[in-house]
């Protein structure tokens, strides 16, 4: 028996890896935060299975149930949404499983910036404009952020920025974005990704916080500032460039 940590995507049933398909139609148990993961993606459950909402429910709680399923011999799929190396409690719930002998293994997905990205068109890296992603995260009703990673410090970067867990902070974060990328650098939110109550707002640092205001986004979004949303002139990377190779013999 094992827990099979497996991320979900952004939601679209058909965004799913594979292998989280297959381990989701052999796995006779499953749970999933209701708040992100529907009916389609538990639609690849097989007929009977138990599902588990574990949108209310304590760690210990959810701890319980792979538990209880470990000592009925049953397998369990545990939906994360986008990819479980984001933001998942995975490292929590692991831990818990290791001090309770149940086995587990992790199978990726989508991640939300990811298909925030795809669904605007845009490469986060484009060269000679950004080269360097950063996937953090606003504190206010969470866990203190690490001393060294404050948002400040990654602004003097200019690298393309992803926030995640920040779309109630959004006026208050772009503008202390503004002296590092300027007033008018570009900002996608995506909210609810490839669900089918997506928004998708694109704006600047100095009107972003608004859009998000006035479409009452509250929950479920990624918003990711950068040069590289708007870079047109740009250099081209070596990696199909004309290069003269050397003559053979």
């Amino acid at each position: 028996m094992t827990v099979h940590f497996i991320g979900a995507g952004p939601g679209a049933a058909d965004l799913l890896t594979l292998r989280a398909v297959r381990l989701l139609s052999e796995s006779p148990v499953c749970l999933y935060a209701g708040t992100y993961i529907g009916d389609e993606v538990l639609g690849h459950c097989p007929d009977g299975a138990t599902l588990v909402d574990t949108a209310n429910l304590h760690l210990d709680d959810i701890i319980a149930h792979c538990v209880a399923a470990h000592e009925r011999g049953e397998d369990v799929a545990r939906l994360c949404s986008g990819d479980p190396s984001l933001y998942s409690a995975v490292a929590e719930q692991t831990r818990r499983l290791d001090r309770a002998g149940v086995p587990w293994d992790v199978t990726p997905g989508v991640p939300a910036y990811a298909a925030a990205a795809a669904l605007v068109g845009r490469e986060l890296t484009v060269p000679e404009v950004a080269q360097t992603v950063v996937l953090t995260r606003a504190q206010r009703d969470s866990t203190k952020m690490p001393e060294t990673e404050s948002l400040a410090h990654f602004a003097r970067s200019r690298a393309t920025l992803v926030l995640h867990l920040a779309i109630r902070r959004t006026r208050e974060l772009a503008a202390s974005l503004v002296d590092d990328y300027g007033a008018d650098c570009p900002v996608v939110v995506v909210a609810n990704a490839e669900q089918p109550d997506q928004q998708i707002l694109r704006g600047t640092l100095t009107d972003i916080g608004a859009q998000v205001e006035a479409a009452q986004l509250r929950q479920a979004a990624v918003i990711i500032v950068g040069w590289a949303l708007a870079a047109e002139e740009f250099a081209e990377s070596h990696l199909y460039g004309t290069r003269v190779r050397p003559p053979r013999g």
